[in-house]
């Protein structure tokens, strides 16, 4: 195992990247757990391209440490009294990294570009948006179809991100192969499974916070190895170490831990209605899915994998989080009563289920618990190892029974499940369809109060939680370690590496 760790690190350290007094000045080279997918504001989806697009690609707003939304690109909004108008006043003398103007007319076809793109993946979250009006060149109006609450949390990730129209223009769907946007850093080359480089952008307009010349994003499956450089000081910044890798990251006197819970969730998500995968019991019957879920001890897996650090849940939110609904707590593991519910939907042998995983160590060993659990209450569950990318494109075809899902979060609880519990909404991938559930979802982003969202988020739950496609597990401590060298770094709960601020020393 020792020689396969320095063998990680000097693999790095070939490509060119060893460290010298030079480069640790002013580069900053940082271990992401996956290769991204496509760097397409528009049409990506990977937690690991959002940590990218964080130095190239700044949105109109950011949040912080409290969750509150607070302007990036643009300086203020106004909302209307009916809730339909939103006014957004932009910050001047921006530029892209081509020179371009970053004004209200590329706001206009920025977003314009998510509404309408072919491929699309921010359509859904724009979908309130009727029209794009240019006020004046730092002045833009969004007119939209219903009051919609989620609007501005929406525009602090992908669907707030600004593109260059001259460069989106000229590049078509090829765009993603070299991004231009108006971030700290422009992107200058990508090499698929090995780097992504980015170079300090010298018109940027909080130029003066920044000072790393160079960030090197590198994929690195393994987490073994990827701490393993870390420690060796072949990376300076890695995302997702495991968890139980945590006491020896503290007792390491060169390196600084952070953690804090993240706004996503960690689940498996259920075929119910597409194709014929799930034409099956687990499918079919929301008894034998509540079935599996009461398999499974949420908090033994926390201790046995995770040696505690998580948190055990049962929602799309966290148990601390506001909008959590107390009525429905964590159930505990109870396998007579999944037996009797299994005996109740006709199920009288061993059901086998075609069980979907990301190829990574944590992961796997989570399905490998809940392949013990349930087994004792009559599942078989048949671990099928995939890539991630490979994963996603086999729930769209509904190629599977059971998939280990993670989802990164949104500051917003609309971004954790509207998407995924809708009727045809782009992240079900088990295609369930309830219409007290489609309105209740609806209600929850035209309601005008927060008591009123409350209420139409507890329908919500009544409905999904019960008859849903998506068994919640755990939510990650989000992890990041990094050398003692970095300065300036502060995790927030959406688990970004924001690069304005950091030192190396």
């Amino acid at each position: 195992m020792r020689s396969i760790l320095a063998a990680g690190a000097i693999a790095i350290a070939a490509l060119g990247l060893a460290p010298t007094h030079a480069s640790a000045q002013s580069t900053l080279r940082i271990g992401l757990a996956e290769d991204p997918d496509v760097l397409d504001p528009t049409l990506a989806r990977t937690y690991v391209g959002r940590i990218v697009f964080a130095s190239i690609c700044d949105k109109l707003f950011d949040i912080d440490a409290k969750l509150n939304i607070v302007p990036q690109l643009a300086l203020s909004h106004e909302t209307s009294a009916d809730g339909r108008e939103v006014t957004i006043k932009l910050r001047p003398n921006v530029r892209f990294h081509d020179g371009e103007p970053m004004d209200a007319k590329a706001v206009k076809f920025s977003l314009d570009r998510h509404l309408g793109m072919q491929g699309s993946f921010r359509r859904s979250e724009l979908s309130v948006v009727d029209a794009i009006e240019v006020v004046d060149p730092t002045t833009v109006r969004l007119k939209l179809k219903a009051p919609f609450a989620p609007l501005l949390a929406t525009l602090t990730d992908r669907a707030g991100m600004m593109v260059s129209p001259k460069a989106a223009e000229a590049a078509g769907d090829r765009f993603g192969a070299a991004p231009v946007c108006a971030g700290p850093y422009r992107f200058v080359e990508r090499v698929q499974q090995d780097r992504i480089v980015v170079e300090r952008f010298a018109d940027y307009w909080d130029k003066d916070k920044v000072s790393i010349d160079r960030i090197v994003y590198r994929p690195i499956a393994d987490s073994t190895v990827r701490l393993a450089n870390l420690k060796a000081g072949q990376l300076d910044l890695i995302e997702r170490p495991l968890a139980t890798d945590v006491p020896e990251i503290k007792k390491d006197r060169n390196l600084t831990l952070q953690s804090v819970t993240e706004l996503g969730y960690q689940g498996m998500t259920l075929n119910v209605a597409n194709g014929d995968a799930a034409k099956n019991p687990l499918g079919q019957s929301a008894k034998v899915r509540r079935a599996l879920e009461l398999a499974i001890d949420r908090d033994a897996i926390n201790q046995v994998t995770f040696n505690g650090l998580f948190t055990p849940a049962n929602q799309w939110v966290a148990p601390d989080n506001a909008w959590y609904d107390k009525r429905n707590p964590v159930p505990g593991r109870d396998v007579a009563a999944a037996k009797k519910l299994l005996a109740e939907a006709g199920v009288k042998a061993s059901l086998a289920i075609d069980f979907m995983v990301p190829n990574n160590p944590e992961t796997r060993q989570v399905a490998e618990v809940i392949q013990a659990m349930a087994a004792e209450a009559g599942f078989d569950m048949k671990i099928r190892v995939v890539e991630f990318a490979t994963g996603l494109s086999e729930a769209e075809q509904g190629r599977y029974q059971a998939f280990m899902l993670a989802w990164s979060g949104r500051p917003d609880p609309d971004g954790n499940i509207y998407s995924f519990a809708k009727t045809n909404g782009p992240l079900n991938y088990g295609k369930f369809s309830s219409p007290d559930l489609d309105q209740a979802l609806e209600e929850s982003r035209t309601a005008t109060t927060r008591e009123g969202r409350k209420a139409a988020y507890d329908k919500v739950a009544d409905v999904w939680l019960k008859d849903g496609s998506v068994i919640y597990l755990y939510h990650r401590a989000m992890l990041i370690a990094h050398t003692n060298k970095l300065k300036g770094f502060t995790l927030l709960p959406d688990g970004m590496v924001r690069v304005v601020g950091l030192k190396m020393n």
